[in-house]
């Protein structure tokens, strides 16, 4: 039998200070309720319980206070109603929000080049998956762009899971991946060149993956939190794929669906749906650019301006920069305001774009 098999209850063993006043406390004025205390004629220990927290304050431990976080209706409130930021046993005292607002820091605009070559740039990440950071400076924390892949196909260790953002989007690069998402029915696959919008909080998990699987990933805000869900389960029952999650609708994009239409700079694109899903927020499109020596100079007047090369060979020309070579698996971010062009493309070319406005 497994150790975690005989575990039935869990504590968090802090010192008790003068007890009474301690369990007085933590009675009164935080809520917890008295699980037990002994001995009856000189009490030194006392177990307590509340919001999912069991403590017990041991007068003979000599550890640390510890620090405990109090996830409130209103922090404002409680502060004004609980001056004391520190518990008689020593405990500090923590208050956040417990709907707190989603943060998204300002725009620091840079021109960022990724080269896809240098096997240093990859980490592991969540679920044993390896990362690839696209966007090092983050653009001060509003953006990350994560180049993702698996490396063995079958099942993937992921969980039931959703995200605290304002905007994610994942594109399948190559191989493909079975997915399943909250409201939105049976499972399904991606395949190279479909992608999907995630809106924030949708339950989702990764089922499993063909070998070499990559995505790409780009999400505002940098650092979100992700939260596991242990009480749905995937797929449920409820299907309604016009859903509004925080004011987004999932969408599933396939690209043998997709319809190709002129693109004005010349060449090509296929748009995504992700305008349309998003409400405005953020756009996506796949462009092939023809051309016989550059395309028509650019400007950027967007904050968010991204593109990573699926296929091909190109040369970017950007503000009075000389142009960078760039390949397949490379990409690349335009600051707002820089004028930008795309030269000597291989006739293969191919370019995921990802845009944002300049306000949402």
């Amino acid at each position: 039998m497994t150790v975690k098999a005989l575990i039935q209850t869990a504590e968090v063993i802090l010192p008790a200070g003068e007890l009474q006043e301690t369990m007085d406390f933590f009675k009164e004025i935080l809520g917890f309720q008295l699980i037990s205390i002994f001995p009856a004629d000189a009490p030194h220990t006392a177990v307590m319980e509340g919001y999912g927290v069991r403590i017990r304050f041991d007068s003979y431990y000599n550890g640390a206070a510890g620090c405990l976080k109090l996830a409130c209706e209103s922090v404002k409130e409680t502060k004004e109603g609980m001056a004391v930021m520190t518990a008689p046993n020593g405990t500090r005292l923590i208050y956040e929000e417990a709907e707190s607002p989603l943060t998204i820091p300002p725009m620091q605009a840079s021109l960022v080049l990724s080269h896809g070559g240098d096997p240093s740039n990859w980490h592991t990440g969540r679920a044993g998956m390896e990362y690839r950071d696209l966007i090092p400076d983050r653009h001060g924390g509003r953006f990350i762009a994560s180049h993702i892949r698996i490396q063995e196909g079958g099942p993937v260790p992921d969980y039931l899971h959703h995200h605290k953002i304002h905007f994610q989007l994942i594109f399948c690069y190559k191989g493909w991946v079975r997915l399943v998402y909250q409201d939105q029915g049976p499972t399904f696959v991606m395949k190279a060149g479909d992608c999907v919008l995630q809106p924030p909080h949708i339950r989702h998990q990764v089922l499993e993956c063909s070998e070499g699987l990559e995505v790409v990933e780009v999400t505002c805000p940098a650092e979100h939190e992700t939260f596991t869900d242990h009480i749905l389960k995937l797929p449920n029952p409820e299907r309604n794929p016009s859903r509004s999650f925080s004011g987004q609708t999932f969408l599933f994009h396939q690209v043998e669906k997709a319809s190709w239409e002129k693109w004005e700079a010349g060449g090509t694109f296929r748009d995504t749906g992700i305008a349309s899903a998003t409400g405005g927020i953020a756009g996506g499109r796949v462009m092939r650019p023809t051309f016989a020596e550059s395309t028509s100079m650019m400007k950027q007047k967007g904050e968010l301006l991204f593109y990573f090369i699926l296929d091909g060979r190109m040369d970017l020309a950007c503000g009075e920069n000389t142009p960078y070579s760039l390949q397949e698996g490379d990409c690349f971010s335009i600051p707002h305001g820089m004028p930008f062009s795309f030269k000597d493309g291989s006739p293969s070319l191919e370019l995921l774009e990802v845009s944002m406005p300049p306000k949402h």
